[in-house]
């Protein structure tokens, strides 16, 4: 199928590795020296970095967190930041430029969860890690320099969809108060019945083949599409989201996930939380790595200005 990506896209898409999920070790690997060769060395110059290991769920093992602390701190608040990979790749390195840049240019301090990843650790697990760090968090604020009132949770692809699950969890066990949700072209869905998801089966980086073994990973051989996937796996299945922090959701245009964050956010709106909703123009899921791309360069200027928006910094 052919698609209008933006013209300053479009050339990079011949060049984007080919990562196969058939093998999903192999595919961590590859997506490790990828991104490595991608990132290059990062100057943290401004911001200090380190790992922590904090406890995890119950009867669940520990859970590593990466912290950025900035020498310039802005104001006394924290992101905590989980990474995407479709649930099943990914570590804290997906993240890290990304986080040294909110760190240093907001002045907060940021988070980043490495959680378990499935087919090996299926849900619940990396939801319960992430709201395990999102808990150590609140409880550390005072060590941390961070108010536990002015903590945001940013997540892209499926950790906006942990991060849109890791709001549902806080608001029902009367959790830990979250200001803010930033949910980056969030994975929502298992049903996978949306136009969108119908529509793109070849499209780079996410399309839907790779969406059912994502969910088919996370949820259980099986598992998908049926009566009884609960919301906190699959948000988009929940019906009241009122009582829910502000959002930030943002969607590609030919990205199989577009529709159902469009519809997320509408179910948001609908239960009464001010959402801000953007569909970038000419994308597709990732494509945001071309960075020298006019919109890519938006995408990530308003990341920014979203969150200092709402941390107030």
């Amino acid at each position: 199928m052919t698609y209008a990506f933006d013209p300053e896209i479009a050339p990079a898409v011949p060049l984007l590795p080919k990562v196969s999920l058939d093998d999903i070790p192999a595919a961590r690997e590859l997506l490790k020296t990828v991104f490595a060769e991608m990132r290059g060395e990062v100057d943290t110059t401004g911001v200090a970095v380190r790992d922590e290991l904090i406890p995890g769920p119950e009867g669940a093992p520990d859970v590593r967190v990466r912290i950025y602390t900035p020498d310039r701190i802005a104001a006394p608040a924290a992101i905590l930041d989980v990474h995407g990979g479709g649930f099943i790749v990914g570590d804290l390195e997906i993240d890290h430029s990304n986080n040294v840049r909110f760190a240093r240019e907001l002045g907060v301090v940021v988070v980043a969860v490495d959680y378990r990843l499935a087919p090996e650790a299926p849900y619940p697990a990396p939801l319960e890690d992430c709201y395990a760090a999102l808990t150590w968090v609140a409880k550390n604020a005072a060590e941390l320099g961070v108010d536990p009132a002015r903590i945001a949770i940013h997540g892209i692809s499926a950790g906006g969809g942990l991060c849109a699950a890791l709001a549902l969890l806080a608001r029902d066990r009367g959790g830990p108060a979250i200001l803010f949700q930033y949910l980056g072209v969030p994975e929502l869905d298992d049903r996978l019945e949306t136009p969108s998801m119908r529509a793109f089966v070849d499209t780079p980086q996410w399309n839907r083949p790779r969406a059912e073994v994502s969910w088919d990973s996370y949820l259980g051989k099986g598992v998908r599409g049926g009566a009884d996937v609960p919301v906190y796996a699959a948000p988009a299945r929940a019906v009241d989201l009122s009582g829910l922090p502000p959002a930030y959701v943002s969607v590609m245009e030919f990205d199989p996930l577009r529709d159902e964050g469009i519809a997320y956010a509408q179910t948001l709106l609908a239960s009464g939380v001010t959402t801000e909703l953007h569909l970038f123009p000419g994308t597709f899921h990732g494509s945001s790595a071309v960075e020298h791309a006019t919109v890519s360069k938006r995408e990530a200027a308003e990341a920014l200005a979203v969150l200092a928006r709402a941390l107030d910094v």
